[in-house]
């Protein structure tokens, strides 16, 4: 069969309105587009119809989390009860789940850059295909405090790699190409306002380190391997302190990056589960634990029920 190099953007259009979020000249090309870890397709599924009044994206690594998350907006929104059975859009695939309750969506995305960049790119296409306006993102999850109380709230102002640079680094076709990682300020001081008026836990803003590993990449001293000693992974901790680092994680730069590249307004809100400087393990109870969990939920909880409440 005779194969074409011919360039398929130039093409005329066939799919795809030029909308915001998205910044892909292929994708008007397309007569379909499937989102496939999310089991959805334009020819297939009304997007419109299903997510058009998405006004917030939540996202975070545990889909069990996620669901909870979405029941308690539900309750929290007065839409129905924290114990409403919300289905999962996704529920075909087992990659991602995926909840909706009023204008908010709530999206798992698994753990570590690789996932949570797989299923960004589909979310921002979906938003995109919806025609969704005006959309807020937020990421919340746990993280490794650094000389911070246990329970402590992050909320990122900026994402640094692990020698510390505000950016992530993109490998396309052997090509590094580094996107910025600073948060929307205006969003993190909101989110900060909340906690105020919450009142119920401590919450600061600082800067996150996000690594690529949850062992050696956080300088771990439990891990299988380790070939560097205690006094190494005490100096690196101070270091990162001294650079404004507050916690560390596995999602926030890639995260950070593609809201700058989408236009999307978004926050990294994240608790601490313990505080690396006295050590590497999490010896807290499921309860302690639980409840912990629970304050990244209320933060943006809070936020988006004031912008809900003025609609």
């Amino acid at each position: 069969m005779a194969s074409s190099n011919k360039d398929p953007c130039k093409k005329e259009m066939t799919y795809l309105a030029k909308c915001v979020y998205v910044s892909n000249p292929y994708l008007e090309t397309m007569n379909e587009d499937i989102l496939y870890h999310f089991d959805l397709g334009t020819k297939t599924h009304d997007f419109c119809a299903m997510f058009g009044d998405v006004k917030f994206v939540c996202v975070g690594g545990s889909a069990s989390r996620m669901k909870a998350f979405s029941q308690y907006i539900n309750e929290l929104l007065g839409l129905g009860s924290a114990t409403d059975d919300i289905p999962n859009i996704c529920a075909h695939t087992d990659r991602y789940s995926m909840y909706k309750v009023g204008p908010v969506l709530a999206v798992s995305h698994g753990m570590g850059i690789p996932s949570i960049s797989i299923m960004l790119h589909e979310l921002i296409k979906l938003l995109c295909h919806a025609k969704c306006t005006d959309v807020v993102a937020f990421r919340i999850g746990t993280s490794g405090g650094i000389g911070l109380q246990p329970g402590t709230v992050v909320i990122t102002k900026v994402s640094v790699d692990a020698s510390f640079n505000a950016c992530f680094e993109q490998n396309t076709m052997g090509v590094i190409v580094a996107y910025p990682t600073v948060l929307n300020e205006c969003l993190t001081q909101e989110l900060l306002k909340c906690s105020k008026e919450i009142d119920q836990f401590n919450a600061i803003i600082g800067t996150t380190l996000c690594t690529s590993d949850f062992y050696e990449g956080q300088a771990r001293l439990d891990g299988a391997f380790c070939n560097y000693t205690y006094e190494d992974k005490m100096n690196y901790l101070r270091c990162a302190y001294e650079a404004g680092v507050r916690n560390i994680e596995m999602e926030s730069s890639v995260f950070a990056a593609m809201c700058n590249r989408s236009g999307l307004p978004g926050a990294v809100v994240c608790v601490t589960l313990l505080d690396r400087l006295q050590g590497d393990q999490i010896g807290s109870s499921h309860e302690v634990l639980e409840e912990f969990q629970q304050r990244p939920q209320k933060l943006v909880g809070c936020y988006i029920k004031k912008r809900f409440c003025k609609k």
